[in-house]
């Protein structure tokens, strides 16, 4: 599993601090929630987290059992799930299952078919993406991030799209595929991560006008 420290960091666009003067240790194994409201820099630090985007100052610390990870080799250990992140809609399933798993190792144990049956997507294989509903999208989201193997796993707004029923799944498979995984989720629904243990609240590291 993998853990993180970050040293005084902050990141600017331009001459507005998303955030400035973090300092945590999110230990390995871990389950954390950025929180704060909308449009407030939790998808911001998370690009940070996971080296998309460069801080302005400061630092991020990798460790993979006890072994410093380079910030530039990171994305071999982590899964993503966010918004942001598109799935390539001329593809089928089973294409795309294909595809993203060239690139990451599932879980031992776990084969297309069996993950096909965990989304909820039985019927849906030779189906395209571009006609799956969002709530689809979302689950199959998830899932790639989910059924990857990869010890650090980035979260953002993962309920979204998803219906009651939905919600129920994630957090099943959230007990059942991450348990041994170190989690950040980004979040203002508190359904989303009632099971984390560390809390990042992203307004505590704003920048405060001088009075």
């Amino acid at each position: 599993m993998v853990g993180l420290d970050l040293t005084e960091a902050g990141k600017r666009f331009q001459y507005e601090w998303i955030f400035k003067a973090l300092s945590f240790h999110i230990p390995a194994g871990s389950k954390c929630v950025v929180t704060g409201s909308n449009g407030s820099g939790k998808s911001t630090l998370l690009k940070c987290l996971s080296a998309v985007q460069p801080l302005t100052e400061g630092s991020i610390d990798y460790n993979f059992q006890e072994k410093k990870i380079k910030e530039t080799e990171i994305f071999e250990y982590l899964a993503i799930s966010a918004p942001y992140l598109e799935l390539p809609e001329e593809f089928t399933l089973s294409e795309l299952l294909s595809f993203h798993f060239k690139f990451k190792s599932p879980l031992e144990g776990l084969d297309h078919e069996e993950m096909v049956k965990l989304m909820y997507l039985d019927n849906q294989k030779d189906k395209y993406i571009s006609q799956f509903s969002s709530g689809m999208k979302q689950r199959l989201k998830l899932g790639l991030c989910l059924f990857s193997e990869a010890p650090l796993l980035f979260l953002d707004e993962p309920t979204s799209n998803l219906d009651s029923k939905g919600v129920d799944w994630y957090l099943k498979m959230m007990g059942l595929y991450a348990k041994e995984k170190t989690v950040v989720i980004c979040s203002n629904e508190p359904k989303e991560y009632g099971f984390c243990d560390i809390q990042i609240h992203i307004e505590d590291y704003k920048l405060r006008p001088k009075l």
